[in-house]
C-alpha cells in the first residue's frame, strides 16, 4: 500500500510540474511536496511500527543518556615548534687570528661579557707609539694658548698646534675602535648554547658557522603559522593550550602575538604564546602543539555528531519520552553549532534533562515504542 501510495504522490508531481512553468516556481512546488510527502511516509511508519504485532518489530530496545550542559570548547590545533625570545649568533666584526676564548659551552653570561679576543697587538703598539707624540702636542698646545691669551704669538699657531694635538687624538681613537672589535662581546644575558671558534683559528664575519650562539632560556614561546582560513579567529589574549609531546605536558598560556602580514607563498602568519614553567625541561625547536580557543561555550548541550542524522536539509535525533505509561522515540529537528573532535555543539531543538537516543537510533521511527 505504501508503494502504490509513493508512486501516485510521484506521478502527480510530475504532472502538476510539467509543462512550461517557470523553474524556480517549478522548484519551490517540489520542494513543498517533498515536505507533505515526508510527513506522510512518517505517519504511515508511525501507523505501521504501532499496528505491527510482532514483538521484535513493534518495541525496539535502545541506550539513551540524560542530556547535560557543559563546557563546549572548540580549539585550532596548529604543530609549532619552541623558541627563545632572545637567541643570537654572533659573528666576529673584523678578521683576525683567535687569541683568547673565556667561555665555555652551557656557560651563563650577562650582557656586554667578553667572550674572545682576536689578535690586536698591532693596533697596541700604534697607540704606545702615538701616546708620547700626543703628550708632546698637548703640551705645545696648552703653552700656545697661554701665550695667546697673554696677547704674545699668533693665532695661526695656536690653531696649528690644536690641529695637530686633535688628529692624534683622532688616530689613537680609531686604533682603540679597532681594538674593541677585536673583542667579541655577549649582545644579551643567557647561556652559551654554541662556541664555533678555536684558539689560533682565522675568523672572520663571512662564516657560515656563528662563533657564539647565545640563548636567554628565561623567555621562551611556542611560534607556529596558522592558516589564513583563522585570520579572524585568532586574536592577541586568546587562551591557548601548548602541549609538549616529549614531554607529554600541557600548559596554559595566551596568544601573545599575531603577525598582520600574511606570508603571500604559505598563506599563513606567525602566532606565538609565552611558554612558562621550568624552562630547563624545553629546547629551543623543540615540537610543539598549538591549541588555540576559537570558540567556547561553558553551558552548552553537545553530542557526538554521529547521533545526529540528516535528511535533505533537516538535521535531528531522537529523544525517548513517556506517553500513556509508553516509551516512546520521538523525532526532534536540532541545530548543529560548533563542531570539534566527533562532538557537536546543539545551539536549538534539546534542553537539559531530556533523554537523547545513543544506540539504536539508526532504526527509529517518529512514535516507535521502545525500551531501555
Amino acid at each position: 500500500m505504501k508503494k502504490i501510495f509513493l508512486l501516485f504522490t510521484v506521478g502527480a508531481i510530475l504532472a502538476a510540474c510539467g509543462g512550461d512553468q517557470d523553474p524556480k516556481a517549478k522548484l519551490a512546488a517540489l520542494k513543498t511536496q517533498q515536505e507533505e510527502i515526508n510527513k506522510q511516509i512518517e505517519a504511515l511508519e508511525k501507523e505501521l511500527a504501532l499496528s505491527d504485532t510482532t514483538s521484535s518489530k513493534k518495541i525496539k530496545d535502545v541506550i539513551v543518556t540524560s542530556l547535560t550542559t557543559s563546557p563546549f570548547v572548540q580549539y585550532i590545533d596548529v604543530q609549532g615548534v619552541v623558541d627563545a625570545d632572545e637567541s643570537v649568533d654572533i659573528r666576529p666584526t673584523m678578521m683576525g687570528s683567535v687569541t683568547k676564548i673565556y667561555v665555555n659551552e652551557g656557560d651563563i653570561v650577562k650582557s656586554g661579557q667578553l667572550l674572545a679576543e682576536l689578535e690586536h697587538d698591532v693596533y697596541i703598539k700604534q697607540i704606545k707609539s702615538l701616546e708620547p707624540q700626543l703628550s708632546a702636542a698637548n703640551d705645545m698646545y696648552n703653552r700656545l694658548k697661554k701665550l695667546w691669551e697673554q696677547k704674545i704669538g699668533t693665532e695661526v699657531q695656536l690653531i696649528q698646534a690644536k690641529a695637530q694635538k686633535e688628529s692624534i687624538e683622532k688616530q689613537i681613537e680609531t686604533l682603540q675602535e679597532q681594538v674593541e672589535l677585536s673583542k667579541i662581546k655577549s649582545p644579551i644575558s643567557g647561556t652559551v648554547d654554541y662556541v664555533g671558534l678555536k684558539l689560533g683559528q682565522f675568523a672572520t664575519a663571512a662564516a657560515m658557522e656563528p662563533a657564539f650562539r647565545i640563548v636567554n632560556m628565561g623567555k621562551l614561546k611556542v611560534k607556529a603559522n596558522i592558516a589564513e582560513a583563522y585570520v579572524s579567529k585568532v586574536k592577541t589574549g586568546n587562551e591557548v593550550t601548548l602541549f609538549i609531546p616529549d614531554l607529554n605536558k600541557s600548559l596554559p598560556s595566551r596568544v601573545s602575538f599575531v603577525a598582520k602580514v600574511i606570508d603571500p607563498l604559505t598563506r599563513s602568519f606567525i602566532t606565538e604564546a609565552a611558554l612558562s614553567g621550568e624552562n630547563n625541561l624545553y629546547h629551543p625547536n623543540q615540537l610543539a602543539i598549538m591549541k588555540i580557543i576559537a570558540y567556547k561555550n561553558e553551558n552548552a548541550i553537545s553530542i557526538p555528531i554521529n547521533l545526529v542524522q540528516n535528511s535533505g536539509t533537516e538535521q535531528f535525533v531522537f529523544i525517548a519520552t513517556n506517553e500513556n505509561g509508553n516509551k516512546i522515540a520521538k523525532k526532534r529537528t536540532v541545530k548543529v553549532g560548533a563542531v570539534y573532535e566527533g562532538n557537536a555543539e546543539i545551539v536549538e531543538g534539546l534542553a537539559a534533562g531530556e533523554m537523547i537516543v545513543t544506540t539504536g537510533a539508526s532504526d527509529l521511527a517518529d512514535g516507535l515504542l521502545i525500551n531501555f
